[in-house]
């Protein structure tokens, strides 16, 4: 071998071997920003992640286009909420994609609301009062608490699917896990005067943060969930406010903000539009910013 192959040689080794250890170990169909969110900061650079939706989508309905069958027919991990919160496109993804590493009950399927206590579960099932979900609702997000519990269980279930590195994620969730409880403590001192506070929520997507911050919802602008006011609903609620007024009108940045304006107008009351999830807003670029810009927002709203 002449000294000028076997460097080359050499050279396409070392090329080899430095993609080889840069290449994602595995990629991620996350359903919602916030849990890609958070598997990338368990996981770093050892995974693609595709984000199924987005902050300006409502996650209940969302088309099961051909690019979102591509991402799950490639996924090694799947990591949704659950919940029945995409009951109404998931499964076809999961029936048509051929993937079998990602169905229900397999390590490659994980469900973020499995491993928190769920609010709101109804005592009974009947479509006429609007979008309910059987186990609760599944807008576990808007709880940071929930948001710390989720992360232990996805860091095993990342070292479970690729145990090749599961040092590295438990690594990263420990510091996670150190920087998040900071930023909770942070969260909580900044949040303490809103407890108690009455509010009037666009969407009953808010349970988890009311039981979080101590919020007090004393009226919802859907008559059910995911039916938009009508003009008498929104009377009634203006009627309402009369006798039980509230501190401020909360809605996420999806929600169609008409509603809430008529009644802003009519009341003076404040509208607060929080992110919701990751991308909601310029602030909640990620998980950290999500809380951070939640929290100002109902403080800006109240003053």
């Amino acid at each position: 071998m002449n000294t000028s192959f076997k460097a080359a040689a050499l050279a396409f080794t070392a090329l080899t071997a430095s993609y080889s250890q840069a290449a994602p170990a595995i990629k991620v169909f996350a359903c919602e920003p916030e849990w890609a969110a958070l598997t990338q900061e368990l996981a770093g650079d050892l995974v693609t992640v595709y984000t199924a939706t987005t902050a300006q989508q409502d996650p209940h309905q969302v088309q099961a286009r051909p690019s979102l069958m591509a991402a799950v027919r490639n996924a090694d991990l799947m990591v949704c909420t659950g919940a029945e919160l995409e009951a109404g496109w998931l499964p076809v993804l999961l029936r048509q994609s051929g993937n079998p590493k990602v169905q229900q009950g397999q390590a490659g399927h994980f469900d973020a609301a499995d491993f928190v206590r769920k609010l709101e579960v109804p005592t009974r099932l009947d479509r006429a009062d609007g979008d309910v979900h059987a186990a609760g609702n599944p807008h576990i997000q808007t709880d940071p608490r929930n948001i710390a519990t989720v992360a232990q269980a996805l860091g095993k279930r990342l070292a479970e699917v690729d145990p090749a590195h599961a040092s590295t994620y438990q690594s990263r969730l420990t510091d996670f896990n150190a920087r998040w409880g900071q930023a909770m403590q942070r969260w909580n001192q900044a949040a303490a005067p809103l407890k108690g506070m009455p509010i009037v929520v666009q969407h009953k997507g808010f349970p988890y943060l009311e039981n979080w911050l101590g919020l007090n919802q004393v009226a919802a602008l859907e008559p059910k969930p995911g039916v938009e006011p009508s003009s008498a609903h929104l009377s009634g609620v203006l009627s309402q406010m009369k006798a039980q007024p509230a501190k401020v009108i909360i809605r996420g940045a999806y929600n169609d903000g008409r509603g809430s304006q008529w009644l802003s107008e009519r009341t003076r009351i404040p509208v607060a539009v929080l992110p919701f999830t990751v991308g909601g807003s310029d602030r909640a670029r990620d998980l950290f910013g999500l809380f951070d810009d939640t929290v100002d927002q109902l403080l800006k709203a109240t003053k």
